[in-house]
């Protein structure tokens, strides 16, 4: 059984027990986080599609770790023969989820 969730923005494909690195939520270690916005739900071939969201399905996650750091990005802007050279880099902030259960 798995479900499409769209958690802060982006869809998901998750099922029970699965990891998810989602961009970073306002929760601590340990808190329980219900998303509501299931848009599809496979229930062993049996598929049930949201128009746009399925009312009642819910999947219910833990938060294992509130704050990870992506990997770096490195951003370089140059113009040739201007001498004109600049670094910027970015790392993105994640929170690591585990998918307890999916309630259809």
């Amino acid at each position: 059984m798995y479900a499409i969730v769209e958690i802060a923005g982006q869809q998901f494909k998750v099922e029970k027990d699965q990891t998810l690195f989602v961009h970073h939520l306002d929760a601590e270690q340990g808190a329980k986080i219900e998303f509501d916005k299931v848009l599809l739900i496979d229930n062993n071939g049996s598929v049930t599609v949201g128009a746009p969201t399925i009312s009642g399905a819910k999947v219910v996650a833990e938060v294992v770790s509130p704050l990870v750091k992506g990997e770096k990005v490195l951003v370089f802007h140059k113009k040739r023969r201007k001498g004109y050279r600049k670094l910027n880099g970015h790392r993105q902030q994640f929170t690591q989820v585990k998918v307890n259960d999916v309630v259809a």
